[in-house]
């Protein structure tokens, strides 16, 4: 079991710059799939970067690619989500996920696999 804690979210204007972290109970990088997902009010929650199991690789979502990057810090057994020009529709509770078990080549992280969450943190963004 692994508990994940997020923080870093707030309020900036567009084109402006957030990072996010996400601290992990137990080091995942073996054996963890980790995403982190977004959920804007009234809509679904959509995985917006996907962290491959071992440094498989990772995935971004079309609507920020080029502006996001995720990556992970083994040691402090962290996540972090750089958010660069932002958008208003980039509004929304960011959540930190993981499962048990092997991501890779592609995979799209979806929402129904991950049983690991984190509480959220709120990223809004203004025009």
């Amino acid at each position: 079991q692994v508990q994940l804690v997020e923080s870093g979210g707030g309020s900036v204007q567009a084109g402006g710059s957030l990072r996010l972290s996400c601290t992990a109970s137990r080091y995942t990088y073996s054996n963890y799939c980790m995403a982190w997902f977004r959920q804007a009010p009234g809509k679904e929650r959509e995985g917006v970067a996907g962290i491959y199991t071992a440094g498989r690789g990772i995935y971004y979502a079309d609507s920020v690619k080029g502006r996001f990057t995720a990556s992970q810090d083994n040691a402090r057994k962290t996540l972090y989500l750089q958010m660069n020009n932002l958008k208003p529709e980039d509004t929304a509770m960011y959540y930190c996920a993981a499962f048990l078990g092997i991501c890779s080549g592609g995979y799209a992280p979806s929402k129904a696999d991950f049983g690991y969450w984190g509480q959220g943190t709120q990223v809004t963004v203004s025009s």
